[in-house]
This record gives C-alpha cells, sequence and structure tokens, in this order.
C-alpha cells in the first residue's frame, strides 16, 4: 500500500489509532508516531501519584515497548506543522504524510491565571502532581482550596476526586479536623450532563464537610495575602491552593494556522479538518465532547475505521456519536461510573452507576486492557 500516516501524539487518541492501523494493516501500512516524552501515564494515576498511592515509575508505560507491525515509535519534540502540504518538522527531522493525525491534546497555560505559578500548585501534569505528593505530607492544618481557572479542561470528574481524595489523605494522617478543604467550579454542578452523578457528589461532599462552590472560577491568586481571588471578584483565604490550570492548544499546533477560538475545528461526524487528508482527535479539537481520553479514543476508532475502509474499498463507517464513560473515585476505595452520550440526542445526557466493588475492578481493567494493546505486540 504505502501510506504513509504520521501521528502527532501518543496519548489515547494516537495510541488506539495506531494500534488499529496495525491490528487490520500490519505492514501494509507505515505508521509514525511521534511524541515528546518517553513514556504514557493513565491521567487517573497523577492522582495516585499526588497522594502516594504509588509512584511515578510504577505507572508509567515507556514508548520503547510499542512493538506493532507497521508502526514506528519516534521520541521528537515537533516544531512546525504544515497542514496544507501534510508535511511536520521536528528537532531531528522532516515527517511527510499521506495522511496526517493531529492528537497533540491540550496544554497548560499557568499565566493566564495570574498568581497561580507563584502561590498555587497545579495537579493536572505529571510534574505537578509529583510536586504535591513531596508537598502534602507537610499540610497538616489550615485551607486547602481545589479550585477550577478555567473551562474546558480535561476530565471534568478530576476536580471532584482530588477534593474527596484529598478528605480520605488528610483524614489517615489523623490531621482532618485541623484541615478546610474547599472546591471552586465554574459549573452550576459537578457533572453538569448527569444529575444523579452531581447529586451523589455533592452529597459526598457534604458529607465529608468539603464546601461546594459552584458557578465560581478561579481567576486570580494573591500569593502575599494567600487569597483566591474569584471571577466575581471576592476572595478566598487559603494555606495550600490545588488548581486546575486554564488550558489551551499546543503553540505548535496554533502556529500551524489550524485553530479557531484555541482550539481545531473538525467535522464532528467524521473527525476532518479544512485541510485535506488532516483529521484532529482528542484534546486537541474542538467537537463538542469533553476533554477526555476515551472520548479521544473514540474519536480515533472512527477515524481509523474511515481510512481502513477507504483503502479497502469498504463500507465507511457511521458518525462519531460522542458516547463515553468515566470512572470516578469518591474516596473510601469506591468507584463510581458516568456513561455520558453527548451527540445523538439534543442535549448531553449521562447515566450514573453507584459506587460497587465491580466498577473498582473495571477501572482496574480499563487501564489494564488498554496497556496490554496498545505496547504489547
Amino acid at each position: 500500500m504505502g501510506t504513509r500516516v504520521v501521528v502527532l501524539g501518543a496519548g489515547f487518541g494516537g495510541l488506539e489509532l495506531a494500534t488499529l492501523l496495525s491490528e487490520a494493516l500490519g505492514d501494509d501500512v507505515d505508521v509514525i508516531l511521534i511524541d515528546k516524552n518517553d513514556a504514557f501515564i493513565f491521567g487517573y494515576s497523577k492522582l495516585d501519584v499526588m497522594f502516594g498511592r504509588t509512584t511515578l515509575d510504577a505507572v508509567r508505560l515507556a514508548y520503547r515497548d510499542i512493538a506493532k507491525p507497521g508502526v514506528r515509535f519516534l521520541q521528537q519534540t515537533i516544531t512546525a506543522i504544515d497542514p496544507e502540504a501534510r508535511r511536520v518538522t521536528t528537532h531531528d527531522g522532516v515527517h511527510e504524510a499521506d495522511v496526517l493525525i493531529v492528537a497533540l491534546g491540550a496544554d497548560y497555560d499557568l499565566d493566564a491565571t495570574p498568581g497561580l505559578a507563584e502561590g498555587g500548585n497545579e495537579f493536572y501534569s505529571v510534574a505537578g502532581a509529583e510536586r504535591l505528593g513531596a508537598l502534602l505530607p507537610k499540610f497538616s492544618h489550615g485551607r486547602a482550596i481545589v479550585g477550577v481557572c478555567g473551562t474546558p479542561f480535561k476530565c471534568p470528574p478530576a476536580p471532584s476526586e482530588a477534593a474527596l481524595l484529598l478528605h480520605d489523605y488528610l483524614s489517615a494522617r489523623g490531621v482532618r479536623d485541623d484541615c478546610e478543604i474547599s472546591f471552586v467550579i465554574p459549573f452550576g454542578s459537578p457533572i453538569p450532563p448527569s444529575p444523579d452523578t452531581s447529586r451523589a457528589l455533592v452529597a459526598a461532599f457534604a458529607e465529608h464537610d468539603i464546601e461546594f462552590v459552584p458557578e465560581r472560577r478561579v481567576s486570580s491568586l494573591d500569593p502575599n495575602r494567600h487569597v483566591v481571588v474569584l471571577d466575581d471578584g471576592g476572595e478566598m483565604p487559603y494555606d495550600l491552593f490545588l488548581g486546575v490550570p486554564k488550558h489551551r492548544a499546543p503553540d505548535v499546533v496554533v502556529a500551524s494556522g489550524m485553530t479557531e477560538d484555541g482550539y481545531v475545528p473538525v467535522n464532528a461526524k467524521t473527525l476532518e479538518t479544512r485541510f485535506p487528508g488532516v483529521y484532529a482527535v482528542g484534546d486537541v479539537a474542538t467537537i463538542g465532547v469533553p476533554k477526555a481520553g476515551v472520548f479521544a479514543e473514540g474519536a480515533a476508532r472512527v477515524v481509523a475505521a474511515s481510512l481502513i475502509a477507504g483503502w479497502r474499498g469498504g463500507a465507511q463507517p457511521g458518525a462519531y456519536g460522542g458516547l463515553g464513560s468515566c470512572y470516578i473515585e469518591f474516596g473510601a476505595g469506591r468507584v463510581g461510573r458516568v456513561d455520558v452520550d453527548f451527540l445523538s440526542g439534543p442535549k448531553p445526557t449521562g447515566t450514573f452507576q453507584e459506587p460497587s466493588a465491580a466498577l473498582v475492578a473495571e477501572k482496574q481493567h480499563f487501564g489494564s486492557s488498554r496497556g496490554a494493546r496498545w505496547f504489547s505486540s
């Protein structure tokens, strides 16, 4: 076939796409998978690292272990993207593509929230979670605020999970009575598409004496006065701030001319961009679904099926459905799940699955099964 597919980003979307193309076509397709990092880490593992439940080394899946027919992984930093020519420049060379897939995710813009870099801590990056893992053992009294600095943000349940797991962590250390926990989020409820999930989380906050502050965004921090400033001008004093930073598309994607309003617009049914032969999947794209790995994975499946059908002469797949399930840590070892449908109806809907032992095992299988598929031959 001789078709070269260049995939930028080895997250959920990039790994799923490369795996599906390899499974269907083997050496008949040339897939180049490029990422600046040397390993993949599931997003939920960052909370485990932050709260000392595991180590970073234990949750890293090294890209060098990818062994799939037709797939080459290159650890390179992308310096330029030319979507019209389907040409990618890295620090180590130039790659020409017949099909180009942009799956570079979203970056974090700490500077967009004045005072965050100086007076707070973000827990969404691997480095941030690791720093907090060293900081949290020193926090024994005062007010901790889990706050969202901008929307949209990755994995909408994660800030709720952080607040509940912080309660567990401080309780286990015997200092919970000396600490306050507040949770600030721009939404009116923790998980807007699912009222049942939101009610369960709000009840858990109340049960654990976590102050829930909805419909407020953290606009800045004043490190000198130790206060968080909200978007309505209100202030909240803090001793420890755990922030969800504002997100943005990577600079190299913005510089390519592909973005509008900060992200790459795509056809919601096919994930095609306005550039022929160029697709965008996952957090870097604007499609009307949350920025979460499971949605990037679903989008990658549609793109892979479409490419395979085009090359083999088969029927094109159905449109991307915007379906996804997210596991939610409720603390005390309990895991629930929300199943969300974003695109098939007039508005997003979500169904809540109560925390259970079965869902704890299901979440573990979710990670282990994907690790096995993506990294073994």
